[in-house]
């Protein structure tokens, strides 16, 4: 049985005839330990994807399943890493941090949840700015609070909603390396959402496309049998990283992009690279 199971969830908006299918026939299966990322384009429905799985939304159709258990809320099982951040803005990052795990964890001893939230600041390389707010961080260090404090909720996976969406180029790809530094330390279970194909290449270990809405559904997973740590310039080189990305990129741009319902199959069987910019 797999650790994430989803089936035949779909979910609409509104009623009568302004009623909107936003996904359609949803079939998922994560792996423990597995990091997998769903690539899309913007307002396919990505967000109400992960919504679902957090327990902040229910499908119309279909069920979700967490190690056999149904989802049918929130829970400290799953940690949610948001676009936005979502930090109180008059606590310091250390509080931030300190108010998850004095949730979850209100049997620990002070001294155990202290020592928890330093660790995780620690982690992200926020201890030496345990005492700022918000206001007094960077875009990127507030978005590595919001990690902080997702791990340090111990959860059994770990959701991210486009989490690097709102930073510059530069700061992005020192994040990225940084999760994935995270991620070979911790050994979560983690789903990441993009619209970032490289991205997606960069941290995981398998790689789900998302067709354009209305009735957004998955397109074909696709494996990376590629070690780590990988490099962007690596995305360029690797003969296999080439073939995934033009593959993934054909599928955004044709069955499962815009004008997905007048497709056809193209006759080349070789895709010619496209520029990530029109994929993303």
């Amino acid at each position: 049985m797999a650790f994430l199971e989803l089936r035949g969830v779909g979910k609409s908006y509104g009623k009568g005839a302004d009623r909107l299918e936003v996904l359609k026939d949803i079939n998922l299966d994560v792996r423990e330990g597995e990091f997998l990322a769903i690539v899309g384009y913007s307002g396919a429905g990505k967000t109400t994807l992960m919504s679902m799985i957090a327990g902040l939304l229910f499908p119309d159709t279909g069920t979700l399943q967490l190690d056999g258990k149904p989802i049918t809320g929130p829970g400290a099982d799953r940690g949610m890493v948001f676009q936005n951040y979502s930090l109180l803005p008059w606590m310091t990052a250390y509080e931030n941090v300190a108010l998850a795990v004095d949730q979850v964890f209100s049997d620990w001893s002070a001294e155990k949840r202290r020592d928890c939230v330093e660790r995780h600041l620690d982690l992200v390389k926020l201890l030496p700015a345990a005492k700022k707010r918000p206001h007094e961080l960077s875009g990127g260090m507030r978005q590595r609070v919001s990690v902080a404090r997702a791990l340090a909720m111990n959860p059994r996976i770990l959701l991210m909603d486009e989490p690097f969406g709102a930073l510059d180029a530069l700061t992005r790809g020192n994040l990225q390396t940084e999760l994935e530094r995270i991620f070979q330390t911790e050994k979560k279970t983690a789903i990441l959402i993009t619209n970032d194909v490289d991205e997606a290449l960069l941290l995981a270990d398998r790689v789900i496309p998302l067709s354009a809405g209305p009735s957004a559904t998955f397109g074909p997973a696709v494996e990376i049998p590629v070690a780590r740590p990988r490099d962007r310039a690596e995305l360029g080189r690797n003969p296999l990283l080439r073939s995934v990305r033009n593959s993934l990129i054909t599928y955004l741009l044709g069955p499962g992009g815009r004008n997905r319902h007048t497709w056809k199959e193209p006759t080349q069987t070789e895709p010619e690279p496209v520029a990530i910019a029109e994929a993303s």
